[in-house]
Formats: structure tokens, C-alpha cells, sequence
């Protein structure tokens, strides 16, 4: 039995993510259609959620800028504000994970998420029911590098005293995040949802011929058994 398991976040603990309408309003603050904004946010992403533009303002500064666009502090603090609310409109906890991860915290097994994300989800983690379930928590913007880097895995085995080989990770499998992984030598289960057919994803893991669950809690399950080996 593994003495720890990794979670990504969105699309893992989370139910399948995309961009909701609440998203629209931080281009209008800043003056440009949302499909300019959305086509910098998805060109930017792995450079953002590694912190490569400053804090949270500062990066929502630099988008402007990208954009050609110029704003107040004032009008910029609000595209911000308006982002920090989209992003946590559009994160739904699956209604199995909060029950998965008592369970496996009940059999003695150490639990962290590492997820690519940018500023606002350690914001929005410290309202969620999952927070206080979790040993540790890391996240790329802070650690300053993202899957499949060796070293957001690395980080959070020493969080949690553990080596890689003493891990499962459970991924969707974006950010070639389940190969990074098996790397490392932890062992990598995909979560093949159905909803997530319609998840925002970057740098999908499809290379990755693994093991796989379509329920989190069939992950957690399957991490839990031994590793069957192919002769």
C-alpha cells in the first residue's frame, strides 16, 4: 500500500472545468473583446502558473499589456477581482471527493494536491472542504516550476517525508502531468471521467498507456491495490 497519494486539482478533485460566462467581464474591465483575453490566457498559461509575470496584479498587468490595452490601477485591480470570482465560479468539487479523501486519510495514507494553476486557486483552496483534508499543498505558481518538471513532484514527497516510489499520482492527465510522474517512479493512475470530455486542458498526457479509472473514488480504490506488472 502506497504511504502517499498526489492529487491534481482541476478536472481531478474538481469536476470538469470550463470558462463560464463570469469569465467575460474581466476583458470588458479592461477594454478588449474576451476572445483577445481568453487567446492570451491560453497562449500564457504555462509561463503564468509559474509565476513568470509577478503576483496576481502584476500578471493581470502584463495580460493588458499583451493586449496593447491601458487601464487605471483602479480598473485593473477590478479585472483581477473579476477573475479571482470567475475562476471560483467555475471550481465544483466532485461530490465524491471530500468522502474519497476522509477514507483514505482514515487508512493512514498521506494526501497532497499538486497542481498547475495560476494566483487564484490558493485563494479559493482555503474555502474549500478538501483543504483541511490535505497534508500538503503545492502549488506551481508558488514552487516557481509545473508538471511534468521532476521538481513539483519532488517538492511534494518532501512535504510529505516520503519518496516517490512510496506515491501514487491521480491526474487527468494534463500537463503530461501521469508520464512526469512515472518518471519519477510514482506509480500513475488516469481519471477517465465522462464529463471530462469538455475540460480546459493544456499539453493533454496522451502518450500516457497507464492505468485508469473513470470514478474518483475507483482511483483511489485502485491506488490502494498492489500494481499488477506485465511479463
Amino acid at each position: 500500500m502506497p504511504r502517499a497519494i498526489l492529487f491534481d486539482f482541476y478536472g481531478t478533485l474538481t469536476s470538469a472545468c470550463t470558462r463560464g460566462p463570469a469569465h467575460e467581464l474581466a476583458p470588458r474591465l479592461l477594454g478588449c473583446e474576451p476572445a483577445e483575453y481568453f487567446a492570451v490566457l491560453n497562449t500564457s498559461f504555462f509561463p503564468r502558473c509559474r509565476g513568470a509575470y509577478g503576483d496576481a496584479l502584476d500578471t493581470m498587468r502584463w495580460v493588458a499589456s499583451e493586449l496593447g490595452v491601458r487601464v487605471t490601477p483602479a480598473r485593473l485591480r477590478a479585472a483581477q477581482a473579476a477573475r479571482l470570482m470567475a475562476v471560483r465560479a467555475d471550481t465544483h468539487l466532485r461530490p465524491e471527493a471530500v468522502p474519497t479523501l476522509w477514507r483514505l486519510r482514515r487508512a493512514g495514507i498521506r494526501l497532497a494536491v499538486v497542481s498547475d494553476c495560476a494566483w487564484e486557486l490558493p485563494e479559493i483552496m482555503r474555502a474549500l472542504p478538501v483543504n483541511h483534508l490535505l497534508d500538503a499543498k503545492v502549488f506551481s505558481v508558488q514552487v516557481g516550476c509545473s508538471k511534468p518538471d521532476p521538481r513539483i513532484y519532488l517538492a511534494a514527497c518532501a512535504r510529505l517525508d516520503v519518496v516517490p516510489e512510496e506515491c501514487v499520482f491521480v491526474g487527468d492527465g494534463g500537463s503530461r502531468e501521469l508520464t512526469g510522474a512515472q518518471a519519477l517512479g510514482i506509480r500513475a493512475i488516469r481519471l477517465a471521467a465522462p464529463d471530462l470530455a469538455d475540460h480546459l486542458q493544456f499539453a493533454s498526457d496522451d502518450g500516457f498507456a497507464g492505468e485508469s479509472a473513470v470514478t474518483l473514488p475507483d482511483a483511489a480504490a485502485l491506488a490502494l491495490t498492489p500494481q499488477t506488472v506485465g511479463v
